[in-house]
C-alpha cells in the first residue's frame, strides 16, 4: 500500500531552473530556484496510486537552507536525498522498516556533517529496499514496509533495482539535484544504471560508514548518484573524509577535489580491456554496449578485449563474509542508537531494538506487514553464523580473490587501465510475488564489491526506452581517474539518452 508523504513546515518556494551538466560550474547552479522545482516534481511524480514511491519523507523548508547555503562550500545550497540507511538529524533513519520508524537519532552521519559542511541540503529521504536488500533471498528491490514499491520513472511498472532503488528514481525524475546510495554489491550501480543516472561506488575507506545501518565492514560504502559525472565527483568531493570511527578510511587515498581535471581529460591513449564474457546474453543490451565502445575509440581509447572466467570461489566466500558482518554489524549498531525515539515534539523513550534477534523478533510478531511478500531467512542465518576463524579465512579469500586474482591481474596482464562492462540489463517487470527477475549475465561488478575497489556506471543509452549503463573498473584508490575517464566517455557519448515517461512501459512507447 503506498505510503503517504510525511512533510515538515510548508514554504513557498521559487521555480525554474534546470538540472546542472558537466561542464558546470558551482556558481552558476541556482539552488534556490532548483528547490521549487524539486519540490513540485516530489508532489507531481512521487505521490498518489502511480506515483514513484523514490521518496519517504522531504523538508519544505530546504528552499530556506537553500537560500542560506547558496554561498557556501563547493555544493552552494544544493540538494541531496539521502538514503534511509544514512542518519541525518532531522528525520528518523528507518532502513525501510517499521522496526525503526521511530529511529530519531537526531544526529548527523560525519559524511552527512561534511555535505553539510560543503554548503549542501539534505531534502529528505530517499526510499531503498528494506534492510539494503538483505533480509532474504526472494525479496523484490525498492520495496519496503515503510516506503512501499519503488517505482522506475522510465516504466512505473518496471523495477527500479536495489537496494538504492530511492535514490536512483529520485535523480531520474528530476526530485533532486543529487542522492546519497550505499552499496554492499550493487546498490549504488545496479539502480542507477536502470534509472539512467550516474552511479559512483568509491572504494572503500574514501566515505565514512558511521552511523550508517551496516550489512559489511568490508564491502559497504557509500557513494552519490547524480545526473553527471561532473556532479557525482562534486558530490564525492563533499562526502568524502576520515573518521576516526571507521578505521578503514584511515590511510585511505583521497584527493581534495574529485573534479579537477575531468574536462580536459582526453581519452587518446587509454588502453581499456573490454570485459567480452561479461556482455551477457542479450543481443540488444550488447548492441547499445558496441556503441559505447565504439564513442571510445573514436575518442582516442585503446580498446584490448579480454576473455575471462570468473573464480567462482569469491562469491561463496563473500557470502559467508556477509553473513558474519552482518550479526555483528548490526548488533553493534542497533546498541549504539541513542535511547531517544519518538518524533519531535514527542516523549523521550527508547523504542529501538538492540539486536538482530530483535529484529528477527519483531518481523515475527508483525509478519502481515513486513512478511507478507518474503521472509527474513538471511537475518536468520546471519544470526547462526558466530564462527570467526570460518570468517576470517573466508573474507582473506573473498579480498585476495575478487582483488589481487581478479581486478588487479586483469588490468596489469592486459597493460589496462580500466576494465568496461555493460553494468546490468534493463529493468524488469516488478513482481512483489515472485520477486526479482534480472538476467544474471550481464555485468562484472562483484570483484569491485567484494574486494572493496571502485566502480562507476554512466548511463550508454537505452533498450526499447529502457536505461543501461556502462561500467568502468579500476584499481583500488584509482576513483578520480576512473570518474575522469567516465566524464570524458560521457563527452564522447553518441547515443540519445531516454527521458522519464511516468507510465507504465508499452511497445508503442
Amino acid at each position: 500500500m503506498k505510503k503517504p508523504i510525511i512533510s515538515l513546515v510548508a514554504l513557498p518556494l521559487a521555480f525554474g531552473t534546470t538540472l546542472s551538466s558537466a561542464e558546470e560550474k558551482p556558481a552558476e547552479y541556482d539552488a534556490v530556484a532548483a528547490v521549487g522545482e524539486q519540490v513540485e516534481r516530489i508532489k507531481q511524480y512521487n505521490d498518489g496510486e502511480d506515483g514513484l514511491n523514490a521518496v519517504i519523507t522531504y523538508s519544505f523548508t530546504a528552499g530556506f537552507k537553500a537560500r542560506e547555503m547558496s554561498d557556501v562550500g563547493i555544493l552552494r545550497g544544493r540538494t541531496v536525498l539521502v538514503k534511509d540507511n544514512i542518519e541525518t538529524e532531522e528525520f528518523p533513519t528507518t532502513a525501510g522498516s517499521l522496526a525503526l520508524k521511530h529511529n530519531f537519532t537526531r544526529r548527523d552521519a560525519p559524511l552527512i556533517a561534511n555535505m553539510r559542511a560543503a554548503g549542501g541540503v539534505v531534502l529528505g529521504k530517499a526510499n531503498l529496499s528494506e534492510w539494503a536488500n538483505v533480509r532474504s533471498n526472494n525479496s523484490t528491490s525498492g520495496w519496503s514496509a515503510v516506503g512501499g514499491l519503488t517505482r522506475n520513472p522510465h516504466a512505473i511498472d518496471r523495477n527500479s533495482c536495489g537496494s538504492s532503488s530511492g535514490s536512483g528514481s529520485a535523480v531520474a525524475a528530476g526530485l533532486a539535484w543529487g542522492a546519497i546510495g550505499t552499496e554492499t554489491n550493487g546498490s549504488i550501480t545496479c539502480p542507477a544504471s536502470i534509472n539512467g543516472v550516474v552511479g559512483f561506488k568509491p572504494s572503500v575507506g574514501i566515505v565514512s560508514r558511521t552511523h550508517v545501518v551496516p550489512i559489511s565492514s568490508t564491502q559497504d560504502t557509500a557513494g552519490p548518484m547524480t545526473k553527471t559525472v561532473f556532479d557525482a565527483a562534486l558530490l564525492l568531493t563533499a562526502i568524502a573524509g576520515e573518521d576516526a570511527a571507521d578505521s578503514a578510511t584511515l590511510g585511505a587515498v583521497r584527493v581534495s577535489d574529485y573534479t579537477a581535471g575531468l574536462s580536459e581529460f582526453s581519452l587518446q591513449g587509454v588502453r581499456i580491456g573490454v570485459m567480452r564474457g561479461q556482455i551477457g546474453d542479450n543481443a540488444k543490451v550488447a548492441e547499445v554496449f558496441g556503441t559505447a565502445l565504439a564513442d571510445l575509440e573514436a575518442a582516442g581509447a585503446i580498446l584490448v578485449d579480454i576473455e575471462h572466467e570468473v573464480n567462482t570461489e569469491m562469491f561463496g566466500n563473500s557470502f559467508a563474509v556477509l553473513m558474519y558482518e552482518l550479526r555483528e554489524g548490526m548488533n553493534k549498531y542497533l546498541d549504539d542508537i541513542p535511547a531517544i525515539g519518538g518524533g519531535p515534539g514527542e516523549t523521550d523513550t527508547d523504542v529501538a531494538p538492540r539486536s538482530l534477534s530483535d529484529l528477527i523478533a519483531f518481523n515475527n510478531e508483525n509478519a502481515d506487514s513486513e512478511m507478507r511478500w518474503f521472509d527474513q531467512s538471511l537475518f536468520e542465518l546471519a544470526n547462526e553464523t558466530t564462527d570467526r576463524e570460518a570468517y576470517e579465512k573466508a573474507r582473506e579469500a573473498a579480498v585476495r580473490i575478487a582483488g589481487e586474482e581478479t581486478l588487479d591481474m586483469l588490468l596489469a596482464k592486459h597493460d589496462v587501465a580500466f576494465l568496461v562492462a555493460p553494468t546490468r540489463g534493463p529493468a524488469w517487470m516488478s513482481d512483489l510475488a515472485l520477486g526479482d527477475q534480472f538476467n544474471g549475465s550481464i555485468g562484472f561488478g562483484s570483484p569491485a564489491a567484494i574486494a572493496g575497489y571502485p566502480h562507476l556506471t554512466v548511463p550508454m543509452g537505452a533498450v526499447e526506452r529502457l536505461p543501461v549503463g556502462i561500467s568502468f573498473f579500476g584499481a583500488k584508490w584509482a576513483d578520480h581517474e576512473m570518474l575522469k575517464v567516465g566524464a570524458a566517455y560521457e563527452r564522447a557519448r553518441s547515443a540519445k539518452l531516454p527521458e522519464p515517461s511516468f507510465k507504465p512501459w508499452s511497445p508503442e512507447g
